[in-house]
């Protein structure tokens, strides 16, 4: 009797679980053909002729004068802006400001000043008075000379003091000068450089970790705040590229040059709020957040920064040891 009422629950079980089962395998399969042609969108067709001087004639790239930022004004001034670069060194600025006139027969204007320090907002609003500005690259930035545990990390007071200035005010600040004049044009576009660093904590390099964490909420609340007034303000999580930040000299299909990481990343403008800017970068970024759980991507980013620390001090001290004899021999 018990075996026949079993059989009899199952037979009327049997048609809610095919559908249960037929939806589930639909909803899959929907899902699966959305990422698809998002991600054909995102990383083949791209976002076109957005990025143009129709935003404003002028863009504004700080940390201008190497890698990423140097690849996004020469890419920038490629399309046709105006280019106004801020770094800190004068004659690296001028350096770059002549070969973007000469090259794309753009008009060029530099601001020389220190990000880490606090004073250089009035002369920036300065020199940016009267600019139709239609795109702003947040990319200057500062890391750790090496990985290295928070209390021995050598100067620490000044060391905190100028990454926050470097990697956070001067987000808040810029953004602070330029998105006023876009708001009011319904346009613009504003690009903030994170990194991946900031997608989790990374430990040995906690201070930058978490600055870079900050830029990435700070774009994404903002993008919030503002996309109603026609702003597009992205939050950009590069992972390695071949810079002399990174000092990665030699570029492979995962750690690409600037110019081949910025071709790429500016065609996600517009698309993706959040973006690692690059496709074998995004596919990192899916695996170290949704697939691998995040107390082992801590460990494992805590593990190669001490391995680095750890080669790091061991050459400091060879050299030193050889600047030693040396000196003895002289």
């Amino acid at each position: 009797m018990n075996w026949m009422n079993a059989e009899e629950t199952l037979r009327r079980a049997e048609t809610p679980l095919f559908w249960v089962g037929a939806f589930t395998v639909a909803s899959l399969a929907l899902w699966l053909l959305y990422r698809l042609l998002s991600g054909f969108r995102i990383w083949v067709l791209g976002n076109g002729q957005l990025l143009s001087p129709k935003l404003g004639k002028w863009a504004v790239v700080t940390g201008a004068t190497d890698g990423i930022g140097k690849s996004y004004a020469e890419e920038l001034a490629r399309r046709g802006f105006a280019m106004m670069l801020i770094s800190r060194s004068q004659d690296k600025l001028d350096d770059v400001a002549k070969s973007l006139e000469d090259q794309f027969k753009v008009e060029t204007k530099t601001i020389a000043v220190d990000f880490g320090k606090m004073d250089i907002y009035q002369k920036i609003e300065a020199g940016l008075a009267g600019l139709e500005i239609g795109v702003l690259v947040n990319n200057v930035g500062v890391s750790y000379a090496y990985p290295e545990y928070y209390l021995h990390i050598p100067d620490l007071d000044n060391f905190i003091t100028n990454m926050i200035n470097v990697n956070m005010t001067s987000v808040c600040q810029m953004t602070r000068l330029v998105l006023p004049r876009m708001a009011e044009r319904s346009k613009g576009v504003i690009l903030n450089i994170s990194s991946a660093s900031g997608m989790y904590p990374l430990p040995l390099l906690t201070v930058y970790s978490a600055s870079k964490a900050f830029v990435d909420f700070f774009s994404r609340g903002l993008q919030e705040e503002y996309r109603r007034h026609g702003i597009i303000i992205q939050s950009v999580l590069p992972f390695f590229v071949a810079t002399k930040m990174t000092r990665i000299r030699k570029p492979t299909l995962d750690k690409p040059t600037p110019d081949r990481y910025v071709a790429a990343e500016l065609a996600t403008v517009g698309l993706q709020g959040q973006t690692n800017g690059y496709f074998p970068h995004a596919v990192m970024g899916w695996l170290t957040t949704k697939l691998v759980p995040i107390n082992l991507v801590i460990f494992f980013g805590a593990q190669m920064n001490r391995q680095q620390r750890t080669g790091y001090l061991q050459r400091r001290k060879l050299r030193e040891q050889r600047n030693g004899q040396r000196l003895k021999s002289e």
